[in-house]
Formats: structure tokens, sequence, C-alpha cells
């Protein structure tokens, strides 16, 4: 009985060799697609291109280790032969996660004059930092970015606030995802003890980490939603101003869901609609997925979206 499963297990080595090399091209040409055909991936926060360049150097190894015994005929009992099935099946599902990591890369506004954003932007592995010139600043604004979207694509939106004298740090969050490092707003605080008036932001699933961090650091004075909303209740969190901004063409953090958030957030919030703006607007990394039609230009939208911002952060007490 051994010895003919031993034998079936023999008929399948051609095809697991194939199938191994599959594993091996998309270890290796998939990290290298998005590192050298994405430049928000080594702009990012150093974990993504890390696991990159890991993945890439394993594909390597496995590939010469694969040629090396191409002509091998080592006998598999039906319990490996199943084993290297499902590790190969494990491997290019790992590709795949990887490859859908690949963020939304920052594409210039049309209002973005070149290089004057870039030019007033300090870059470190984990944050953008924004400072105004002049006077001495104390509101300060942590923004955490919406899921898979480069950090930088929020810089242009949020230039208007920086010009108005806050101070604005934009996250690089750990593989473009905010919810694996929800309390990374506390370092950039502790960066700036300058600052006594504290706002936290965020787009999308970046406004979900923000909101959870606002709940519980009684620390912050504001909270700033962009297409997006609360998971936990901050109804009876005092001292906590909040400004929800939404598209009305937004298919992801949709009308409903963001009328439903009114139930979430402190009676005294208040709600600000973009007429025909979607859920991309509120960065500029060009269209996302799932995201509805717009029926306004970006530039007109992203100027209400850093007017409203601008005029939320000024009224907040110091």
């Amino acid at each position: 009985m051994t010895s003919s499963l031993q034998v079936t297990a023999d008929k399948r080595l051609p095809v697991l060799f194939w199938v191994s090399a599959v594993c091996v091209a998309a270890l290796v040409l998939v990290p290298g697609w998005m590192l050298l055909g994405n430049p928000a991936v080594l702009r990012g926060h150093p974990l993504l291109p890390s696991l990159l360049v890991t993945a890439a150097v394993v594909g390597v190894l496995w590939g010469i280790l694969l040629w090396r015994r191409r002509r091998s005929s080592s006998k598999r009992s039906l319990a490996r032969a199943v084993g290297a099935w499902a590790a190969r099946v494990g491997v290019l599902a790992l590709v795949a996660m990887l490859a859908w990591l690949n963020p939304f890369a920052y594409q210039a506004s049309e209002a973005a004059e070149a290089g004057s954003v870039a030019g007033s932007m300090v870059e470190s592995s984990t944050a953008i930092t924004m400072k105004p010139a002049g006077a001495a600043v104390t509101k300060g604004l942590v923004f955490y970015p919406g899921a898979r979207v480069e950090a930088r694509a929020y810089a242009d939106i949020l230039k208007p606030a920086v010009d108005a004298g806050v101070l604005v740090v934009i996250l690089k969050t750990p593989l473009n995802l905010s919810l694996l490092d929800g309390s990374q707003a506390r370092g950039a605080m502790a960066d700036h003890p300058e600052i006594s008036t504290w706002t936290v932001g965020g787009h999308s699933l970046g406004g979900v980490s923000a909101s959870s961090f606002a709940l519980g650091n009684k620390d912050v004075d504001g909270l700033l939603l962009y297409a997006s909303y609360p998971l936990d209740s901050l109804r009876d969190r005092s001292g906590l101003q909040v400004l929800s901004i939404s598209g009305t063409e937004d298919g992801l953090s949709t009308p409903a869901k963001i009328d439903a958030s009114r139930e979430l957030l402190p009676a005294d919030a208040t709600f600000v609609e973009i007429r025909g703006g979607n859920h991309a607007f509120f960065g500029s990394y060009g269209a996302q997925p799932g995201d509805g039609e717009p029926s306004v230009d970006r530039g007109v939208a992203q100027e209400q979206i850093s007017a409203a911002t601008v005029a939320f952060l000024m009224q907040l007490k110091e």
C-alpha cells in the first residue's frame, strides 16, 4: 500500500516542480515589480519594502535549490505530497497579499505648484512633518492615511492648514494599514512637546484609527474625519470636538454610512458634505476601485475640504 502511494506521489513530482517554479517566479517578480515600479513603496513605512526584499531573496534561494534538484527523484509519501502542495498554495496566497498591499501612490493635485509641498516636508521612515514658518506653533494635527494610500497623498490637501499655522504630521503606517499600529499618533505627539492643542484625523480606515485613539487619549482636543466614521461610540467622550467631512458620491464611505455614524459621535459634532465629491477626492492618489463617480472637479472639492479643515482647526481653543 505504501509503495503504491509513493509511486503516485512520484508521478506528481514533475507537476510539483513546475508549480514550485511558478512560486519562485512570483516571489521574485512581484516584489521586483512593486519595488521598482511604485515609488510609494520605498517612500513609505519600511516594513513593506523589508517584506518584499525578504520574499525576493527567499525566491532566489528557492530557485537555486530547485534547479540543482531538478533531476532528483526522491520518493514522497502521500502526507508529504499533500504538505508540499499546501505549502505552495500558501506561498502563492502570500504573494497575492503582497501584491494587494501595493499602495496608491501620490499624484500631485492640479492646484499644487510643482515642488511647493515637497519643499515644506520633512520625511522620516514613519512620518511626514510639515511645520509652519515663523511664529511659535501651538496647534497640531496627526493624520492617519487611508488603507493602502501613500502618506504623501495627503500633503496637498493639508498644506493650507500648515499655512494657517498648524503643525501637521502625516503618519506612514505599517503596510499602509493604520490598524496595525493604532497608537502611532502618540509617538508623533511626544516628538512635539511645544504643541498644546492636538487634533487627530484620518481618511477612511485611517479615520477609524484616529477615532479609537481620540477615545482613549484625553489629551486629544479634536477629531477630523475624512470620509470615515468610528467603530466605537464617542458620544460620551467629553471635551472632544469633531468634524466629519464626506462626499455625496462616495462609493465606499457612503452617505448612508456617514449618516449612521452620527449616533456614535458627540452630539455637537459638525458634518460637512462635499457636493459631488467621492472617496478618492480626500487625497491626491487618483481613482480608487469601488468608488462613486464624482460630479465636481477634484480641485474644487479639495479646496472645500481644505477650507473646512482649516476653519475647524482654527476654532479649537488653545
